[in-house]
């Protein structure tokens, strides 16, 4: 088949903007198409940390100062460019300093829903500016949502559109993108509210990732099981009804890993390289580690690693009862290197400070230290109330470092649990949210540490783990294919 023309729309695009996996998804995502020969543009807006990054921007002479209609405003916005790293891919970055121009890539500015609305109409405006018509526009998050309804609605008249397809895909279903209902006159929209839902409008409200949901020609979300889970009441944000309605559209593709970034035997940022047929380097890394967080050195006392956003969906809650028991009674180690909700930055600080011959923790991030974790844990611990994806786990694998998760959304697609009679496996899962369940597991996989060849075995079956892009990437062509088939 003729190579694809993709748009990819992302409101953070790694390492040029980034706050969580969305980034680094986005940038892999593009680099595997463009490197497979596809023709492929991104489209983000231009921050102030890209702006005064070092790379160079060229702006567009054909597309500048574009003014845009959104109810009673004009909103002004221009196009400049550059290359995605690593890679030949165009990036196009919205400028428009009236909106873009903060301190934060997400606000709770009271004009946060036009932010992200410009960004769907200034795709479409440069598209049409090129006469570029992509065979699909792959909206991500619900910060793009909106595109497929503009596509339907403002845009219908532009013939250029007519055999394109949008696919948007769902990075976390916890953030929808609600605004008040009097918004959509903000956004241009006042004469469109018959495409909105017409019970969240007499509530007040309307969702920009329910309506991408509506019209999206296709939907993904990041693993198969989350795209089950979030069909349920359990796990669906109140989106279930219409998720089980498109069922037939959904489907789930794992994450990729960049392994160029994520690589025990190249990366850069770790102390000392190593592979799954010469392990020496890893306990070097260990014992480097112990140091930086200023632990004892025995490198004979598993070391459980943690990196992580510090919030209620990664399951912190399960710790106080599970660590206060395991800490007082068991010969491990613990180092954290995260940030987020103050109660569990708070709750980290004083375990350092109740265990400071047990427990590190680093708040903030950094990303060589995560890298120095990945590399120098036996155990990375990841206990999620829900994990549409996670790219933790993978990365854990691929450095030897045996993931402990609960059995949820990616992490139960990713991590096979470790039977020791027959040497199959690559980590520990537990499956009922609660305390015990996690302690019992850790107990468990520490049981198996203590045997050096069942641990060596399960280490080795995860290194040998192939999650890269090259094999996650081909099941979007895949879909992209059948969408434009």
């Amino acid at each position: 088949m003729a190579p694809l023309k993709i748009c990819l729309v992302a409101s953070e695009v790694a390492p040029l903007a980034k706050t969580g996996g969305l980034a680094d998804v986005a940038a892999a995502l593009a680099r595997f198409l463009g490197g497979a020969g596809h023709d492929v543009r991104v489209v983000m807006p231009l921050y102030p940390r890209v702006r005064d990054g070092d790379r160079a921007i060229q702006p567009q002479d054909s597309m500048k100062e574009i003014a845009l209609d959104f109810g009673e405003r004009k909103i002004p916005f221009s196009i400049c460019t550059t290359k995605l790293p690593q890679s030949g891919v165009e990036i196009d970055l919205v400028d428009c300093p009236e909106l873009y121009d903060r301190d934060q890539i997400y606000t709770a500015d009271p004009d946060e829903a036009l932010r992200f609305a410009l960004l769907c109409r200034a795709t479409l405006e440069a598209c049409q500016r090129r006469q570029w018509a992509p065979d699909v526009f792959h909206c991500n998050d619900w910060h793009t949502a909106l595109l497929p309804l503009y596509l339907r609605t403002i845009y219908a008249w532009d013939g250029l559109f007519a055999s394109t397809r949008t696919l948007l895909t769902i990075h976390n279903i916890g953030y929808q993108g609600v605004f008040p209902a009097e918004t959509l006159d903000q956004l241009g929209l006042s004469g469109e509210r018959s495409h909105f839902d017409a019970d969240d409008l007499r509530e007040g409200r309307f969702s920009f990732l329910k309506t991408g949901l509506m019209y999206a020609d296709g939907l993904t979300t990041v693993s198969e099981t989350y795209a089950r889970e979030i069909q349920t009441e359990e796990f669906g944000m109140g989106l279930e009804g219409l998720l089980r309605e498109r069922s037939d559209r959904l489907v789930g593709i794992v994450n990729g890993v960049d392994y160029a970034e994520w690589n025990p035997a190249t990366d850069p940022l770790i102390p000392h390289n190593y592979s799954a047929d010469d392990l020496a380097g890893k306990a070097k890394n260990k014992t480097e580690l112990l140091r930086r967080f200023e632990l004892p050195e025995d490198p004979d006392v598993p070391l459980l690693g943690v990196v992580s956003r510090l919030a209620s969906q990664k399951g912190f809650e399960l710790l106080p009862d599970a660590l206060s028991v395991l800490l007082h009674r068991d010969p491990v180690r613990l180092v954290v290197l995260g940030s987020g909700e103050e109660r569990y930055e708070k709750y980290f600080s004083w375990l350092g400070d109740s265990f400071p011959d047990k427990v590190g923790f680093h708040a903030g991030y950094d990303n060589e230290l995560a890298h120095w974790i990945e590399a120098g844990a036996d155990l990375f611990l990841m206990p999620s109330r829900y994990e549409p994806c996670g790219l933790n786990q993978m990365y854990s694998m691929k450095y030897g470092t045996v993931p402990l998760v609960r059995k949820t959304g990616g992490l139960a697609d990713t991590v096979r649990p470790f039977d020791a009679a027959n040497g199959r496996g690559t980590g520990f899962l537990f499956e009922d949210f609660d305390s015990n369940a996690l302690l019992d597991t850790i107990r468990g996989a520490l049981e198996v540490y203590r045997d050096p060849d069942a641990w060596l075995r399960l280490v080795r079956n995860g290194m040998a783990e192939d999650y890269s892009w090259d094999r996650q990437g081909k099941h979007y062509v895949d879909l992209y294919e059948r969408l434009i088939g």
